[in-house]
């Protein structure tokens, strides 16, 4: 008996590009469109980095005054504005950055 070998199907024609496009043109569109996301993601991460520093002045100043480190209703207001500017969604986005930006409680 001789070893059966097998091989893996051929990548569609045009489509063995990491994009999974079919066409030079998309590849080259969807590859521009990934750097944008890239550099968006970029931004947002320190932009959520900035919040949290802001988040710190904050909590560091209401403690230091007597206050309570989370302020409840100033949450609820941030997630009201989420969850009104991007939907369902936007409510966990902001309950991320929320928890983010307590640091430990």
């Amino acid at each position: 008996m001789s070893p059966r070998t097998t091989t893996a199907p051929a990548p569609a024609p045009g489509n063995d590009t990491p994009t999974g496009a079919h066409t030079p043109e998309a590849a080259g569109v969807i590859q521009d469109a990934r750097q944008r996301i890239d550099d968006l993601d970029g931004r947002i991460i320190g932009l959520v980095q900035e919040r949290m520093a802001v988040s710190a002045v904050i909590q560091r100043e209401r403690l230091s005054s007597g206050g309570r480190r989370v302020n409840l209703s100033r949450e609820m207001e941030i997630l009201a504005h989420y969850r009104d500017q991007l939907g369902k969604p936007g409510t966990a986005l902001a309950m991320t950055l929320l928890e983010l930006s307590r640091g430990q409680i």
